[in-house]
C-alpha cells in the first residue's frame, strides 16, 4: 500500500501551526505538530510575505530535520476576515432515468463557483461555496443527503458563495515562493473547522461556532446540518495582548506571555486567585511593576465583552438567533482563557461549551494537536486525506560518500609585505576551518516562549497559582 504525507500549515496572526500526517490507504496518523511564533500576518492575512517566509522557513526546516523528509508542497487555509457572502442558483438538466450521484452534486458546486459573475474580477476571488438546498421541481428545501439517489429530469441548487480579496490569496503564494515550497491547495477553512469540532446533533439542531483567534474572530452558524451564515470581525486575542501591553507599559511579548499564563475573564469569580499579584521586572532601570491578577482580568474581560458583543450582533443579523438550540461552541486559542466560556454564556444567554477537535486520527506523541487552537489544522487534514493524489513530501537522497586523502597542508609565507591592494598583509593569517557538522535545531514551542518571556517576570505570585473557574 502506497504511503504518502500531508503537510498542513495554519497561518495564524500570533502563531504558525505546522502538522505532518502519514497516510496509508484510509489510515491517517499525525506524526508531527508544532507551533511557532508568527510574523507578517494581520487579521489572518499575509501583509509582509518576506517576514512570513522567514518564520515559515524556520518551521519547515525544523520539521524536515526531525522527520528526515523533504517538504515539497503544503496545504494552507485562506484568510477568514474581509469575506462577503452571496446567494447563487444553478439548474442542471439530466437523464430522469438515472439516480443522482455524489459526483453530480460535487460538479454542481464546482460549476456554481466557476460561473458566478464577480463584481470586481480583478481584485476578488471565489473562496468557496456551500450548498443550502436542492429541488427536483416538485420537492423543495431538500438537503444534499436527501437528493442523492433520487431520479428526476432536473436539479435546482441554492448555494452560499464566499468571496474574498485576490491579493490575500496571492500574498500566501508569494510567501511560500520565497522559500521554494509549493502551495498545493488553499482551503476556506470555516466549514472544515466546524466538521472537526461540532457533532452532527449540534449542526442539525442549530449551533453557532465562534473561532476566537488572535487576529480575527469568526462566526459560522449551522442549522439542518448546513452552514447557513458566516461572518468575521478583525478583533481577537492579539487585541487583548495589545490592551495589556498598553495598560501595563510592558513589551508585547511579555504581555502575551502573561495573558497565556494568567489570563482570565470574570474577575469577581476568581475567588482567592484575584488576590494574587504579579511582579514584573523589565530588566532595565525602570522600577519593578506590580500587576494584580484581578486588574489583569478586568482588562481582558472588557475586551472579550466587546468582541463577543460584535459576534452576537452578527448572530442577530443572520436570522438564526432563535434557532440555536445547541447554543454556542467556542474554539480557537482564546477559548482557553479561564472562565471564557462561562462569561460568553453569561452575556449571551446561550449554552456554551469549549470546542476541541474530535479525535479523527491517531496522534501519539504530538502534544497540543487536539487543543482548541489546533481546530483549523485538524479540519484541513480531514479534508485533504480524501485527495488521494496529494503527497507533500519526499525522502531526500543520501549524499554519496566522498573519500578524502589526508595530506599535510602546505603553508606559504610571503617574506615581503604584500602591497598589491589586497586587504591583508603577509603578516596576517587567514584561518579556514573545516565545515562543522550541522546542528539539529529544535522547534520553538509555546512553552519555550513562555519560559523566555517569563524570564523577565521576576518575583512572583505570593501563592501557587491554579486555574480556578467559578
Amino acid at each position: 500500500m502506497d504511503e504518502r504525507h500531508i503537510v498542513a500549515i495554519d497561518l495564524g496572526t500570533s502563531k504558525f501551526a505546522l502538522s505532518v500526517a502519514k497516510v496509508s490507504g484510509d489510515d491517517v496518523q499525525i506524526i508531527y505538530y508544532r507551533e511557532t511564533p508568527a510574523e507578517g500576518i494581520r487579521n489572518s492575512r499575509v501583509f509582509n510575505p518576506k517576514k512570513v517566509s522567514v518564520a515559515l522557513g524556520t518551521a519547515i526546516n525544523t520539521a524536515e530535520s526531525e522527520l528526515g523528509i523533504k517538504i515539497r508542497q503544503v496545504i494552507v487555509g485562506k484568510p477568514k476576515y474581509d469575506i462577503r457572502q452571496v446567494t447563487a442558483q444553478m439548474q442542471v438538466e439530466r437523464n430522469e432515468n438515472e439516480c443522482i450521484t455524489e459526483e453530480e452534486i460535487a460538479n454542481m458546486k464546482s460549476d456554481a463557483l466557476e460561473t458566478y459573475p464577480l463584481e470586481d474580477p480583478d481584485h476578488e476571488e471565489l473562496f468557496g461555496a456551500v450548498a443550502q438546498s436542492f429541488s427536483d421541481g416538485e420537492e423543495f428545501q431538500l438537503v444534499e443527503n436527501d437528493i442523492i439517489g433520487m431520479a428526476c429530469p432536473k436539479i435546482e441548487g441554492n448555494f452560499k458563495v464566499f468571496i474574498g480579496k485576490s491579493s490575500a490569496v496571492s500574498g500566501i503564494e508569494k510567501a511560500f515562493n520565497l522559500i521554494g515550497v509549493k502551495v498545493a491547495k488553499q482551503y476556506f477553512t470555516p466549514d472544515y473547522t466546524a466538521k472537526a469540532v461540532l457533532y452532527d446533533a449540534e449542526m442539525e439542531n442549530g449551533v453557532a461556532l465562534i473561532d476566537f483567534g488572535a487576529g480575527a474572530t469568526s462566526l459560522s452558524i449551522y442549522y439542518g446540518n448546513v452552514m447557513r451564515y458566516y461572518a468575521a470581525i478583525p478583533f481577537g486575542g492579539d487585541t487583548i495582548t495589545k490592551d495589556i501591553k498598553s495598560e501595563c507599559t510592558i513589551s508585547e511579548q511579555l504581555a502575551e506571555n502573561i495573558k497565556l499564563a494568567f489570563g482570565a475573564c470574570m474577575p469577581d469569580k476568581l475567588q482567592s486567585l484575584s488576590e494574587k499579584v504579579i511582579q514584573i521586572n523589565s530588566n532595565s532601570a525602570a522600577p519593578v511593576k506590580q500587576l494584580s491578577v484581578k486588574y489583569l482580568s478586568e482588562i481582558i474581560t472588557a475586551r472579550v465583552k466587546e468582541i463577543i458583543d460584535g459576534i452576537l450582533y452578527e448572530i442577530q443579523q443572520s436570522g438564526f438567533a432563535d434557532s440555536l438550540k445547541s447554543g454556542i461552541v467556542l474554539t480557537g486559542g482564546c477559548a482557553n482563557l479561564v472562565n471564557c466560556s462561562n462569561y460568553v454564556k453569561e452575556i449571551s444567554g446561550y449554552n456554551v461549551r469549549t470546542g476541541y477537535p474530535k479525535h479523527l486520527f491517531s496522534a501519539s506523541g504530538c502534544e497540543g494537536v487536539y487543543d482548541s487552537s489546533a481546530a483549523v489544522i485538524i479540519g484541513m487534514m480531514n479534508a485533504a486525506r480524501l485527495e488521494r493524489s496529494l503527497n507533500c513530501t519526499s525522502v531526500p537522497a543520501k549524499p554519496e560518500a566522498v573519500q578524502v586523502k589526508e595530506e599535510t597542508p602546505a603553508v606559504t609565507v610571503s617574506e615581503t609585505p604584500a602591497d598589491n591592494g589586497t586587504l591583508f598583509r603577509s603578516e596576517e593569517i587567514e584561518v579556514v576551518s573545516q565545515p562543522k557538522k550541522p546542528v539539529k535545531k529544535k522547534g520553538i514551542t509555546w512553552f519555550d516562549r513562555f519560559k523566555k518571556g517569563t524570564a523577565e517576570v521576576v518575583g512572583s505570585l505570593y501563592d501557587t497559582m491554579t486555574n480556578e473557574e467559578a
